[in-house]
């Protein structure tokens, strides 16, 4: 197994910020499920690194969650955080966008910006990231017998992801490493946030309806 590439502290830095949104969105669906404080932690631990620890299995490196004690005490502040403070009403789903749309942008950049410090090509990388921000959701949602949002017609999640990842590679070429890393954060994010708010989805086959098998006559 290769030795790890040492990480900028800038892009440390988000993502622990996206562990803990992560974990606070999963706290948020345990609540809404009613679920006990197993499942606060389970889920929002899920949401915060399941996404990250498939990257890293995938570059064969040992999940960050495995080698750094600050992933794991984040992700179960969140839960604490999430299980202690109810998560919901008005403030919650006025507060709840923005929370969501920063986790994306965050670990989008995040995925690939590792990817890329692993000579990963850039198209991979930009498709590591994207599993990065929505893998730990994708499971969650199957943990609880669900479909994955990200592959229901929502709001460009998946390709708000793509466009921060592919963003950053473009700016790294162009700017200096930080401000490459803020600016793919902030063109997925706000992506993400105004697909959210104006119901931007991808088309769909009209003809296809919920148990319609297209191959069926």
């Amino acid at each position: 197994m290769p030795e790890p590439i040492a990480i900028p502290d800038l892009i440390r830095f988000l993502d622990l910020l996206g562990v803990l949104a992560n974990g606070l969105l999963g706290g948020a669906v345990a609540r809404r499920f009613r679920l006990d404080p197993v499942g606060f932690v389970v889920l929002a631990i899920i949401s915060a690194l399941g996404g990250g620890a498939i990257r890293d299995v995938l570059l064969n490196l040992r999940p960050v969650a495995l080698t750094d004690l600050s992933y794991l005490v984040v992700a179960l502040s969140a839960a604490l955080i999430a299980f202690l403070v109810p998560l919901e009403g008005r403030r919650w789903r006025r507060w709840f966008p923005t929370v969501d749309a920063v986790a994306l942008g965050t670990w989008a950049v995040v995925g690939t910006q590792k990817a890329l410090l692993h000579n990963v090509h850039w198209l991979p990388a930009i498709l590591l990231g994207v599993l990065t921000a929505c893998g730990g959701g994708a499971v969650r949602d199957m943990m609880l017998g669900r479909v994955p949002v990200i592959l229901q017609r929502s709001e460009l999640y998946a390709t708000a992801a793509f466009v921060s990842g592919a963003t950053l590679v473009v700016l790294t070429e162009l700017l200096p490493g930080p401000i490459a890393s803020i600016g793919g954060v902030l063109t997925g994010g706000v992506l993400c946030l105004v697909a959210r708010l104006r119901g931007w989805t991808l088309p769909v086959d009209t003809r296809w309806t919920a148990g319609h098998d297209p191959d069926g006559d």
